[in-house]
């Protein structure tokens, strides 16, 4: 039987995040510099990275959100 996946908090320190994203640390920080993943948000002097918005930027990377524009009249997709 495989491992349970944990509870997920909303708000994740860097270490969590990383392992959210089943990235090294390094690698989690390079995507959040280049704006593929969000930026943190400061709460009790320390940095929490969203988990809705890391889900967020996720399903744009891979597809899975919608474009908005292609909807629009006028606006190319």
């Amino acid at each position: 039987m495989g491992s349970i996946a944990p509870d997920w908090p909303r708000l994740m320190k860097r270490s969590t995040a990383s392992r959210y994203c089943d990235l090294a640390p390094a690698k989690f920080l390079a995507e959040v510099a280049a704006g593929r993943l969000p930026l943190p948000v400061r709460i009790g002097g320390e940095d929490h990275w969203d988990r809705a918005a890391i889900d967020d930027d996720i399903s744009r990377l891979s597809g899975h959100a919608s474009d908005w524009r292609k909807d629009q009249p006028g606006l190319a997709a």
